[in-house]
Order: C-alpha cells, then sequence, then structure tokens
C-alpha cells in the first residue's frame, strides 16, 4: 500500500480530506506550521496512544501503542499541522478528557478500556455525521460555484470546504484517528504484521491466488 492508497483509505474512514496530506505525501515540512508554545508532553504521548490503541487494538497483531501511534502524532502535527490545526489538536486532548468527564465523571485515561471505546465510537459517528452533511452541501454548489471556490483557493489559499470542516464540535477527533491509522499502517508492526508485507524489490505475480478475507498488501 503507497502513501496515495494510504491516504485515500484514511480519507474513506474519517469522512474528511486528511489534514496535512500533501505533506505527508512529499516528505516535506510544513514550514508555515509554528507551534506558538504549544509542545507535547510524556502525559500527552502516553495519552494519544492510548486513544490510538482504543482505536486500533492488539487482535492477532499488534496495537497502535506497540507501533508507538502517540510519538508519531506529534510529528505529524508539529511538522505538518498549519498553525490553526496544531492549536485546534492540543485543544483536543482537553475536550476529549471533558467528554470522558461528562460521560463518565473520569478522565479517559481513568476510565475502562469498553467505556473508552463507548465514547469514542459515539463520537466518530458524530464526526462523521457532520462531514457528511458538509459534502452534501458542497456536492449541491453549482459548476460556477465550485470552479470559483477553486480559483480562491490557487489565488488566496482559501479552502472553504476545509473550513466548514473544521467547525465540526468533534474535528479534533478526526484529526487524531487520521494521525492514528496513518501511523500504523505505516509502521513495521502495521506493515509486517497487520498487512501482507513482501520487501523491495518483490516480484509481481498477476495470477496470485486471493481468498476472500486475505490481509491487503503493504507494498
Amino acid at each position: 500500500m503507497n502513501r496515495r492508497e494510504l491516504l485515500r483509505m484514511v480519507s474513506l474512514a474519517t469522512g474528511a480530506v486528511v489534514i496535512g496530506g500533501e505533506f505527508f505525501l512529499t516528505g516535506c515540512k510544513n514550514n508555515d506550521a509554528i507551534l506558538g508554545g504549544a509542545t507535547f508532553s510524556k502525559d500527552d504521548i502516553a495519552f494519544l496512544d492510548e486513544v490510538a490503541d482504543t482505536i486500533l487494538p492488539t487482535t492477532t497483531s499488534p496495537g497502535a501503542k506497540a507501533a508507538k501511534v502517540g510519538t508519531f502524532m506529534t510529528v505529524m502535527v508539529n511538522d505538518c499541522y498549519t498553525e490553526v490545526d496544531q492549536k485546534l489538536f492540543h485543544a483536543g486532548i482537553s475536550k476529549l478528557n471533558e467528554a470522558s468527564a461528562k460521560k463518565f465523571s473520569k478522565s479517559f485515561m481513568d476510565i475502562t478500556a469498553p467505556q473508552r471505546l463507548e465514547l469514542l465510537t459515539e463520537i466518530d459517528k458524530n464526526a462523521k455525521a457532520f462531514n457528511k452533511n458538509v459534502d452534501a452541501i458542497f456536492n449541491a454548489y453549482t459548476p460556477e460555484q465550485k470552479t470559483q471556490m477553486a480559483l480562491e483557493k490557487n489565488k488566496d489559499d482559501k479552502d472553504a470546504k476545509a473550513d466548514k470542516i473544521r467547525e465540526n464540535p468533534d474535528y479534533y477527533f478526526v484529526q487524531m484517528k487520521q494521525l492514528t491509522l496513518l501511523g500504523y499502517f505505516n509502521s513495521k508492526e502495521g506493515a509486517t504484521q497487520a498487512l501482507r508485507y513482501i520487501a523491495v524489490p518483490g516480484k509481481y505475480d498477476g495470477n496470485f491466488p486471493y481468498k476472500k478475507g486475505d490481509k491487503a498488501w503493504a507494498t
């Protein structure tokens, strides 16, 4: 699975274009990204590991925490996110704790694994519904309106749809879920154990047998 295929998969799974995806594709750092004093602590990384592991837990293959996805998230946020998205991501850690306290009267780190899954499933459902409504709004635009939006994006770097998606109350979870999937399937654990993997160079076999339920190929 190459990076473009992975981005398409993540976009479908979250109902939104992958945030920072252009920099992920090229491997370049977003020089316009400024942290504005916000940094990640060890506690933040541990928190993100638990979020990621709730999304992709250990099954027959290692989970997201084993792949150190929390650390991957911090690198992506620092290097690939705009300043606006960085601030929303950092604020999301507090928002997730607030959601946990509202539902279970405890912080996210203090609730049980089943409670974490219940909470994130609910947030994910709400986030997808919001993004689906945004898609419906923009898909209804006339060709002329879409052309005007494209011109504004190219000329003034204005992305009306991205700005609307950022209004999602659960936007932070879209960020976390996207980074979880990106980090995991780019890790050694995800690529070699969750996916089938043949190191490059490998041979092409157009007649290779496929059975329903087989893992996708990493490469």
